[in-house]
């Protein structure tokens, strides 16, 4: 067996070195304040968790995500997080316990068993907002803007949005008397929005025939803002939660057309992102450069009764790291002044040192009998005693 180099590391896992750890730190921070002054308060769920607690809600693809161990203490099977959102709705649910509305926000590193595929990284850094306690439309618009602004922030432009609703599927695969396994079926059917299969799949299905018509529009219902009125009338015989569906959709898209007048929205009908997983209203943001969505979330009410409390819930989520390298594709990096200050015995340069940290300039010290100087070090500015007095003076 050959033995391997020892600064290898598991494919999809990786370094982040100072330049970028740099970057990713001043985002984080930027995005977290940026939740903070829409009053979402930070949580810190932990890294390893109970696996029934990870999987709550969350359907089976999230299960083969992620990586299980059994815990030598209890016996019981742990499961390191593939994604936050259980944990923090368990936080809500369980230790808050509040009535009235709840805005949590969360930063981490979250571990796939398999990397996307267009994205290789195993180990994402998740970041994302959660809103609990109201089920109207107003929370999935508080939190599609909230997302937005996150992207801004972020550096990120030409923003896309797509919006969906699960719901719509969800109603009419009830209406039309699907069992599990045709619902299953024909979800993954639509995934692949695979119409010849699904106009094979409809004339196998004893169901009436106007839900047979409204199930195979369903796939064709995509792009702008047209495709609302179209769905109107595709699904005129559908029930009253369909109609509200619609109607939500309608809203949140009229506002964002309001606060956002140069967002470009797409609707499709047949996306069931995360169909298991979410109830209501689901969207995602994208830009040109990227092959999948930058951001991505949605309703998913109820998830918090597993817990012992059944609560409405919208929320979002992105890898902080993939926002990171976008970000710093498309900015500039700031110019730091790095300041090179000669080793001596001498308080005054000690004070001076310690005044210029304290005003966020960073001074690196020379150490004595070190090999490289101030060029070496990529400093830009030297501290120097003229006069009595040391003085930063830029680097020539």
């Amino acid at each position: 067996m050959l033995q391997k180099d020892p600064w290898l590391l598991p494919d999809g896992i990786e370094e982040v070195l100072p330049d970028d750890a740099k970057y990713l730190e001043d985002l984080r921070r930027k995005i977290l304040d940026v939740f903070a002054t829409w009053g979402y308060q930070l949580v810190i769920p932990p890294f390893i968790d109970y696996l029934d607690s990870l999987l709550t809600g969350s359907g089976h693809d999230l299960e083969l995500q992620t990586f299980k161990l059994t815990d030598q203490l209890s016996g019981e099977m742990l499961g390191v997080r593939a994604d936050m959102t259980p944990q923090v709705a368990r936080i809500d649910a369980h230790n808050l316990r509040s009535e009235h509305p709840t805005r949590l926000c969360y930063e981490g590193t979250v571990l796939h068993t398999v990397g996307n595929p267009l994205e290789k990284s195993r180990s994402p850094r998740q970041i994302g907002a959660e809103l609990y306690g109201h089920a109207g439309s107003t929370s999935d618009l508080e939190v599609i803007q909230l997302m937005l602004e996150m992207l801004a922030v972020s550096g990120l432009q030409n923003v896309h949005l797509d919006l969906g609703h699960v719901g719509i599927y969800r109603e009419l695969s009830a209406q039309a008397g699907l069992n599990k396994c045709q619902e299953s079926e024909l979800f993954e059917v639509l995934q692949r929005k695979a119409k010849t299969e699904l106009v094979e799949l409809m004339q196998s299905y004893d169901i009436a025939e106007p839900f047979k018509r409204m199930l195979l529009k369903l796939i064709e219902l995509n792009g702008g803002a047209q495709v609302l009125n179209e769905a109107s009338q595709v699904f005129a015989a559908a029930n009253e939660k369909v109609k509200q569906a619609l109607s939500d959709l309608q809203a949140i898209a009229d506002t964002l057309a309001v606060l956002f007048p140069a967002l470009p929205i797409n609707f499709d009908l047949a996306e069931l992102r995360g169909y298991h997983y979410h109830t209501g209203v689901v969207f995602a943001a994208f830009v040109p450069s990227v092959g999948r969505e930058i951001a991505r979330g949605g309703r998913y009410d109820n998830i918090g009764k597993t817990f012992g409390r059944a609560r409405p819930a919208t929320g979002f989520s992105a890898d902080l790291k993939l926002l990171a390298s976008l970000g710093k594709t498309s900015n500039q990096a700031e110019t730091t002044t790095v300041i090179f200050a000669p080793y001596a015995d001498d308080y005054e340069l000690f004070k001076k040192i310690r005044d210029l940290r304290a005003q966020g300039l960073v001074v690196i010290q020379q150490l004595p009998g070190q090999v490289g100087g101030a060029h070496e070090l990529s400093c830009n500015a030297v501290l120097e005693k003229h006069n009595q007095n040391w003085q930063v003076l830029p680097l020539i």
